[in-house]
């Protein structure tokens, strides 16, 4: 021990940890006094994030703005859009739902979509004969679909013709004598 009377500090091998701590928290505290930080809640260093989030135009998830006021409908339900993944499927909805007055009459009498997916759309024919014909106009088709989204989402188009009941689920199937049931 110093018994001289400086001040030079020493730790004491008696203190315990939380006291050291303590000591170091209020070192840290003192210096960043000294800097000029000043303590703010938790709440207003929220608020202070998202104003500058919003501020930057980074569009915030929450149904709320800077200062609660409430955000349109419409861009909250783009952003989840977005969000999801789920634009490019909510486009093609909407144009085969109107699929007879984009396409046009007499090709829509015999030819309905049936799925859309991973730039893929799939036709069915009401016969061969215009899944054929279907697949000698796909460009202008594709062309047609494409220019009504305004950008190239429908990168290939594929026909089938009429099918009777099957049971088959999926693009794999599997060679077998499949369900067995009698009907009537």
């Amino acid at each position: 021990m110093n018994t001289d009377g400086d001040s030079t500090a020493e730790p004491e091998p008696h203190k315990d940890a939380a006291a050291q701590a303590r000591e170091a928290m209020e070192r840290a505290r003192a210096s960043a006094r000294e800097r000029g930080a000043a303590r703010i809640s938790p709440q207003t260093a929220r608020r202070r994030k998202e104003a500058k989030k919003e501020a930057s135009g980074g569009g915030s998830p929450l149904p709320f703005g800077a200062g609660r006021d409430p955000r349109a409908m419409n861009d909250n339900v783009t952003a989840l859009l977005r969000r999801m993944g789920w634009t490019e499927n909510i486009e093609v909805a909407a144009v085969t739902a109107r699929w007879r007055e984009v396409i046009g009459d007499q090709i829509a009498d015999h030819c309905e979509p049936v799925s859309f997916e991973e730039g893929v759309l799939l036709l069915r024919a009401s016969s061969s004969a215009w899944a054929t014909q279907m697949q000698l106009m796909s460009g202008q088709v594709r062309h047609r679909l494409n220019e009504e989204f305004g950008r190239e989402i429908v990168k290939q188009l594929r026909f089938i013709g009429p099918s009777d009941r099957h049971w088959v689920k999926g693009p794999r199937r599997v060679k077998g004598r499949g369900p067995r049931d009698t009907y009537g």
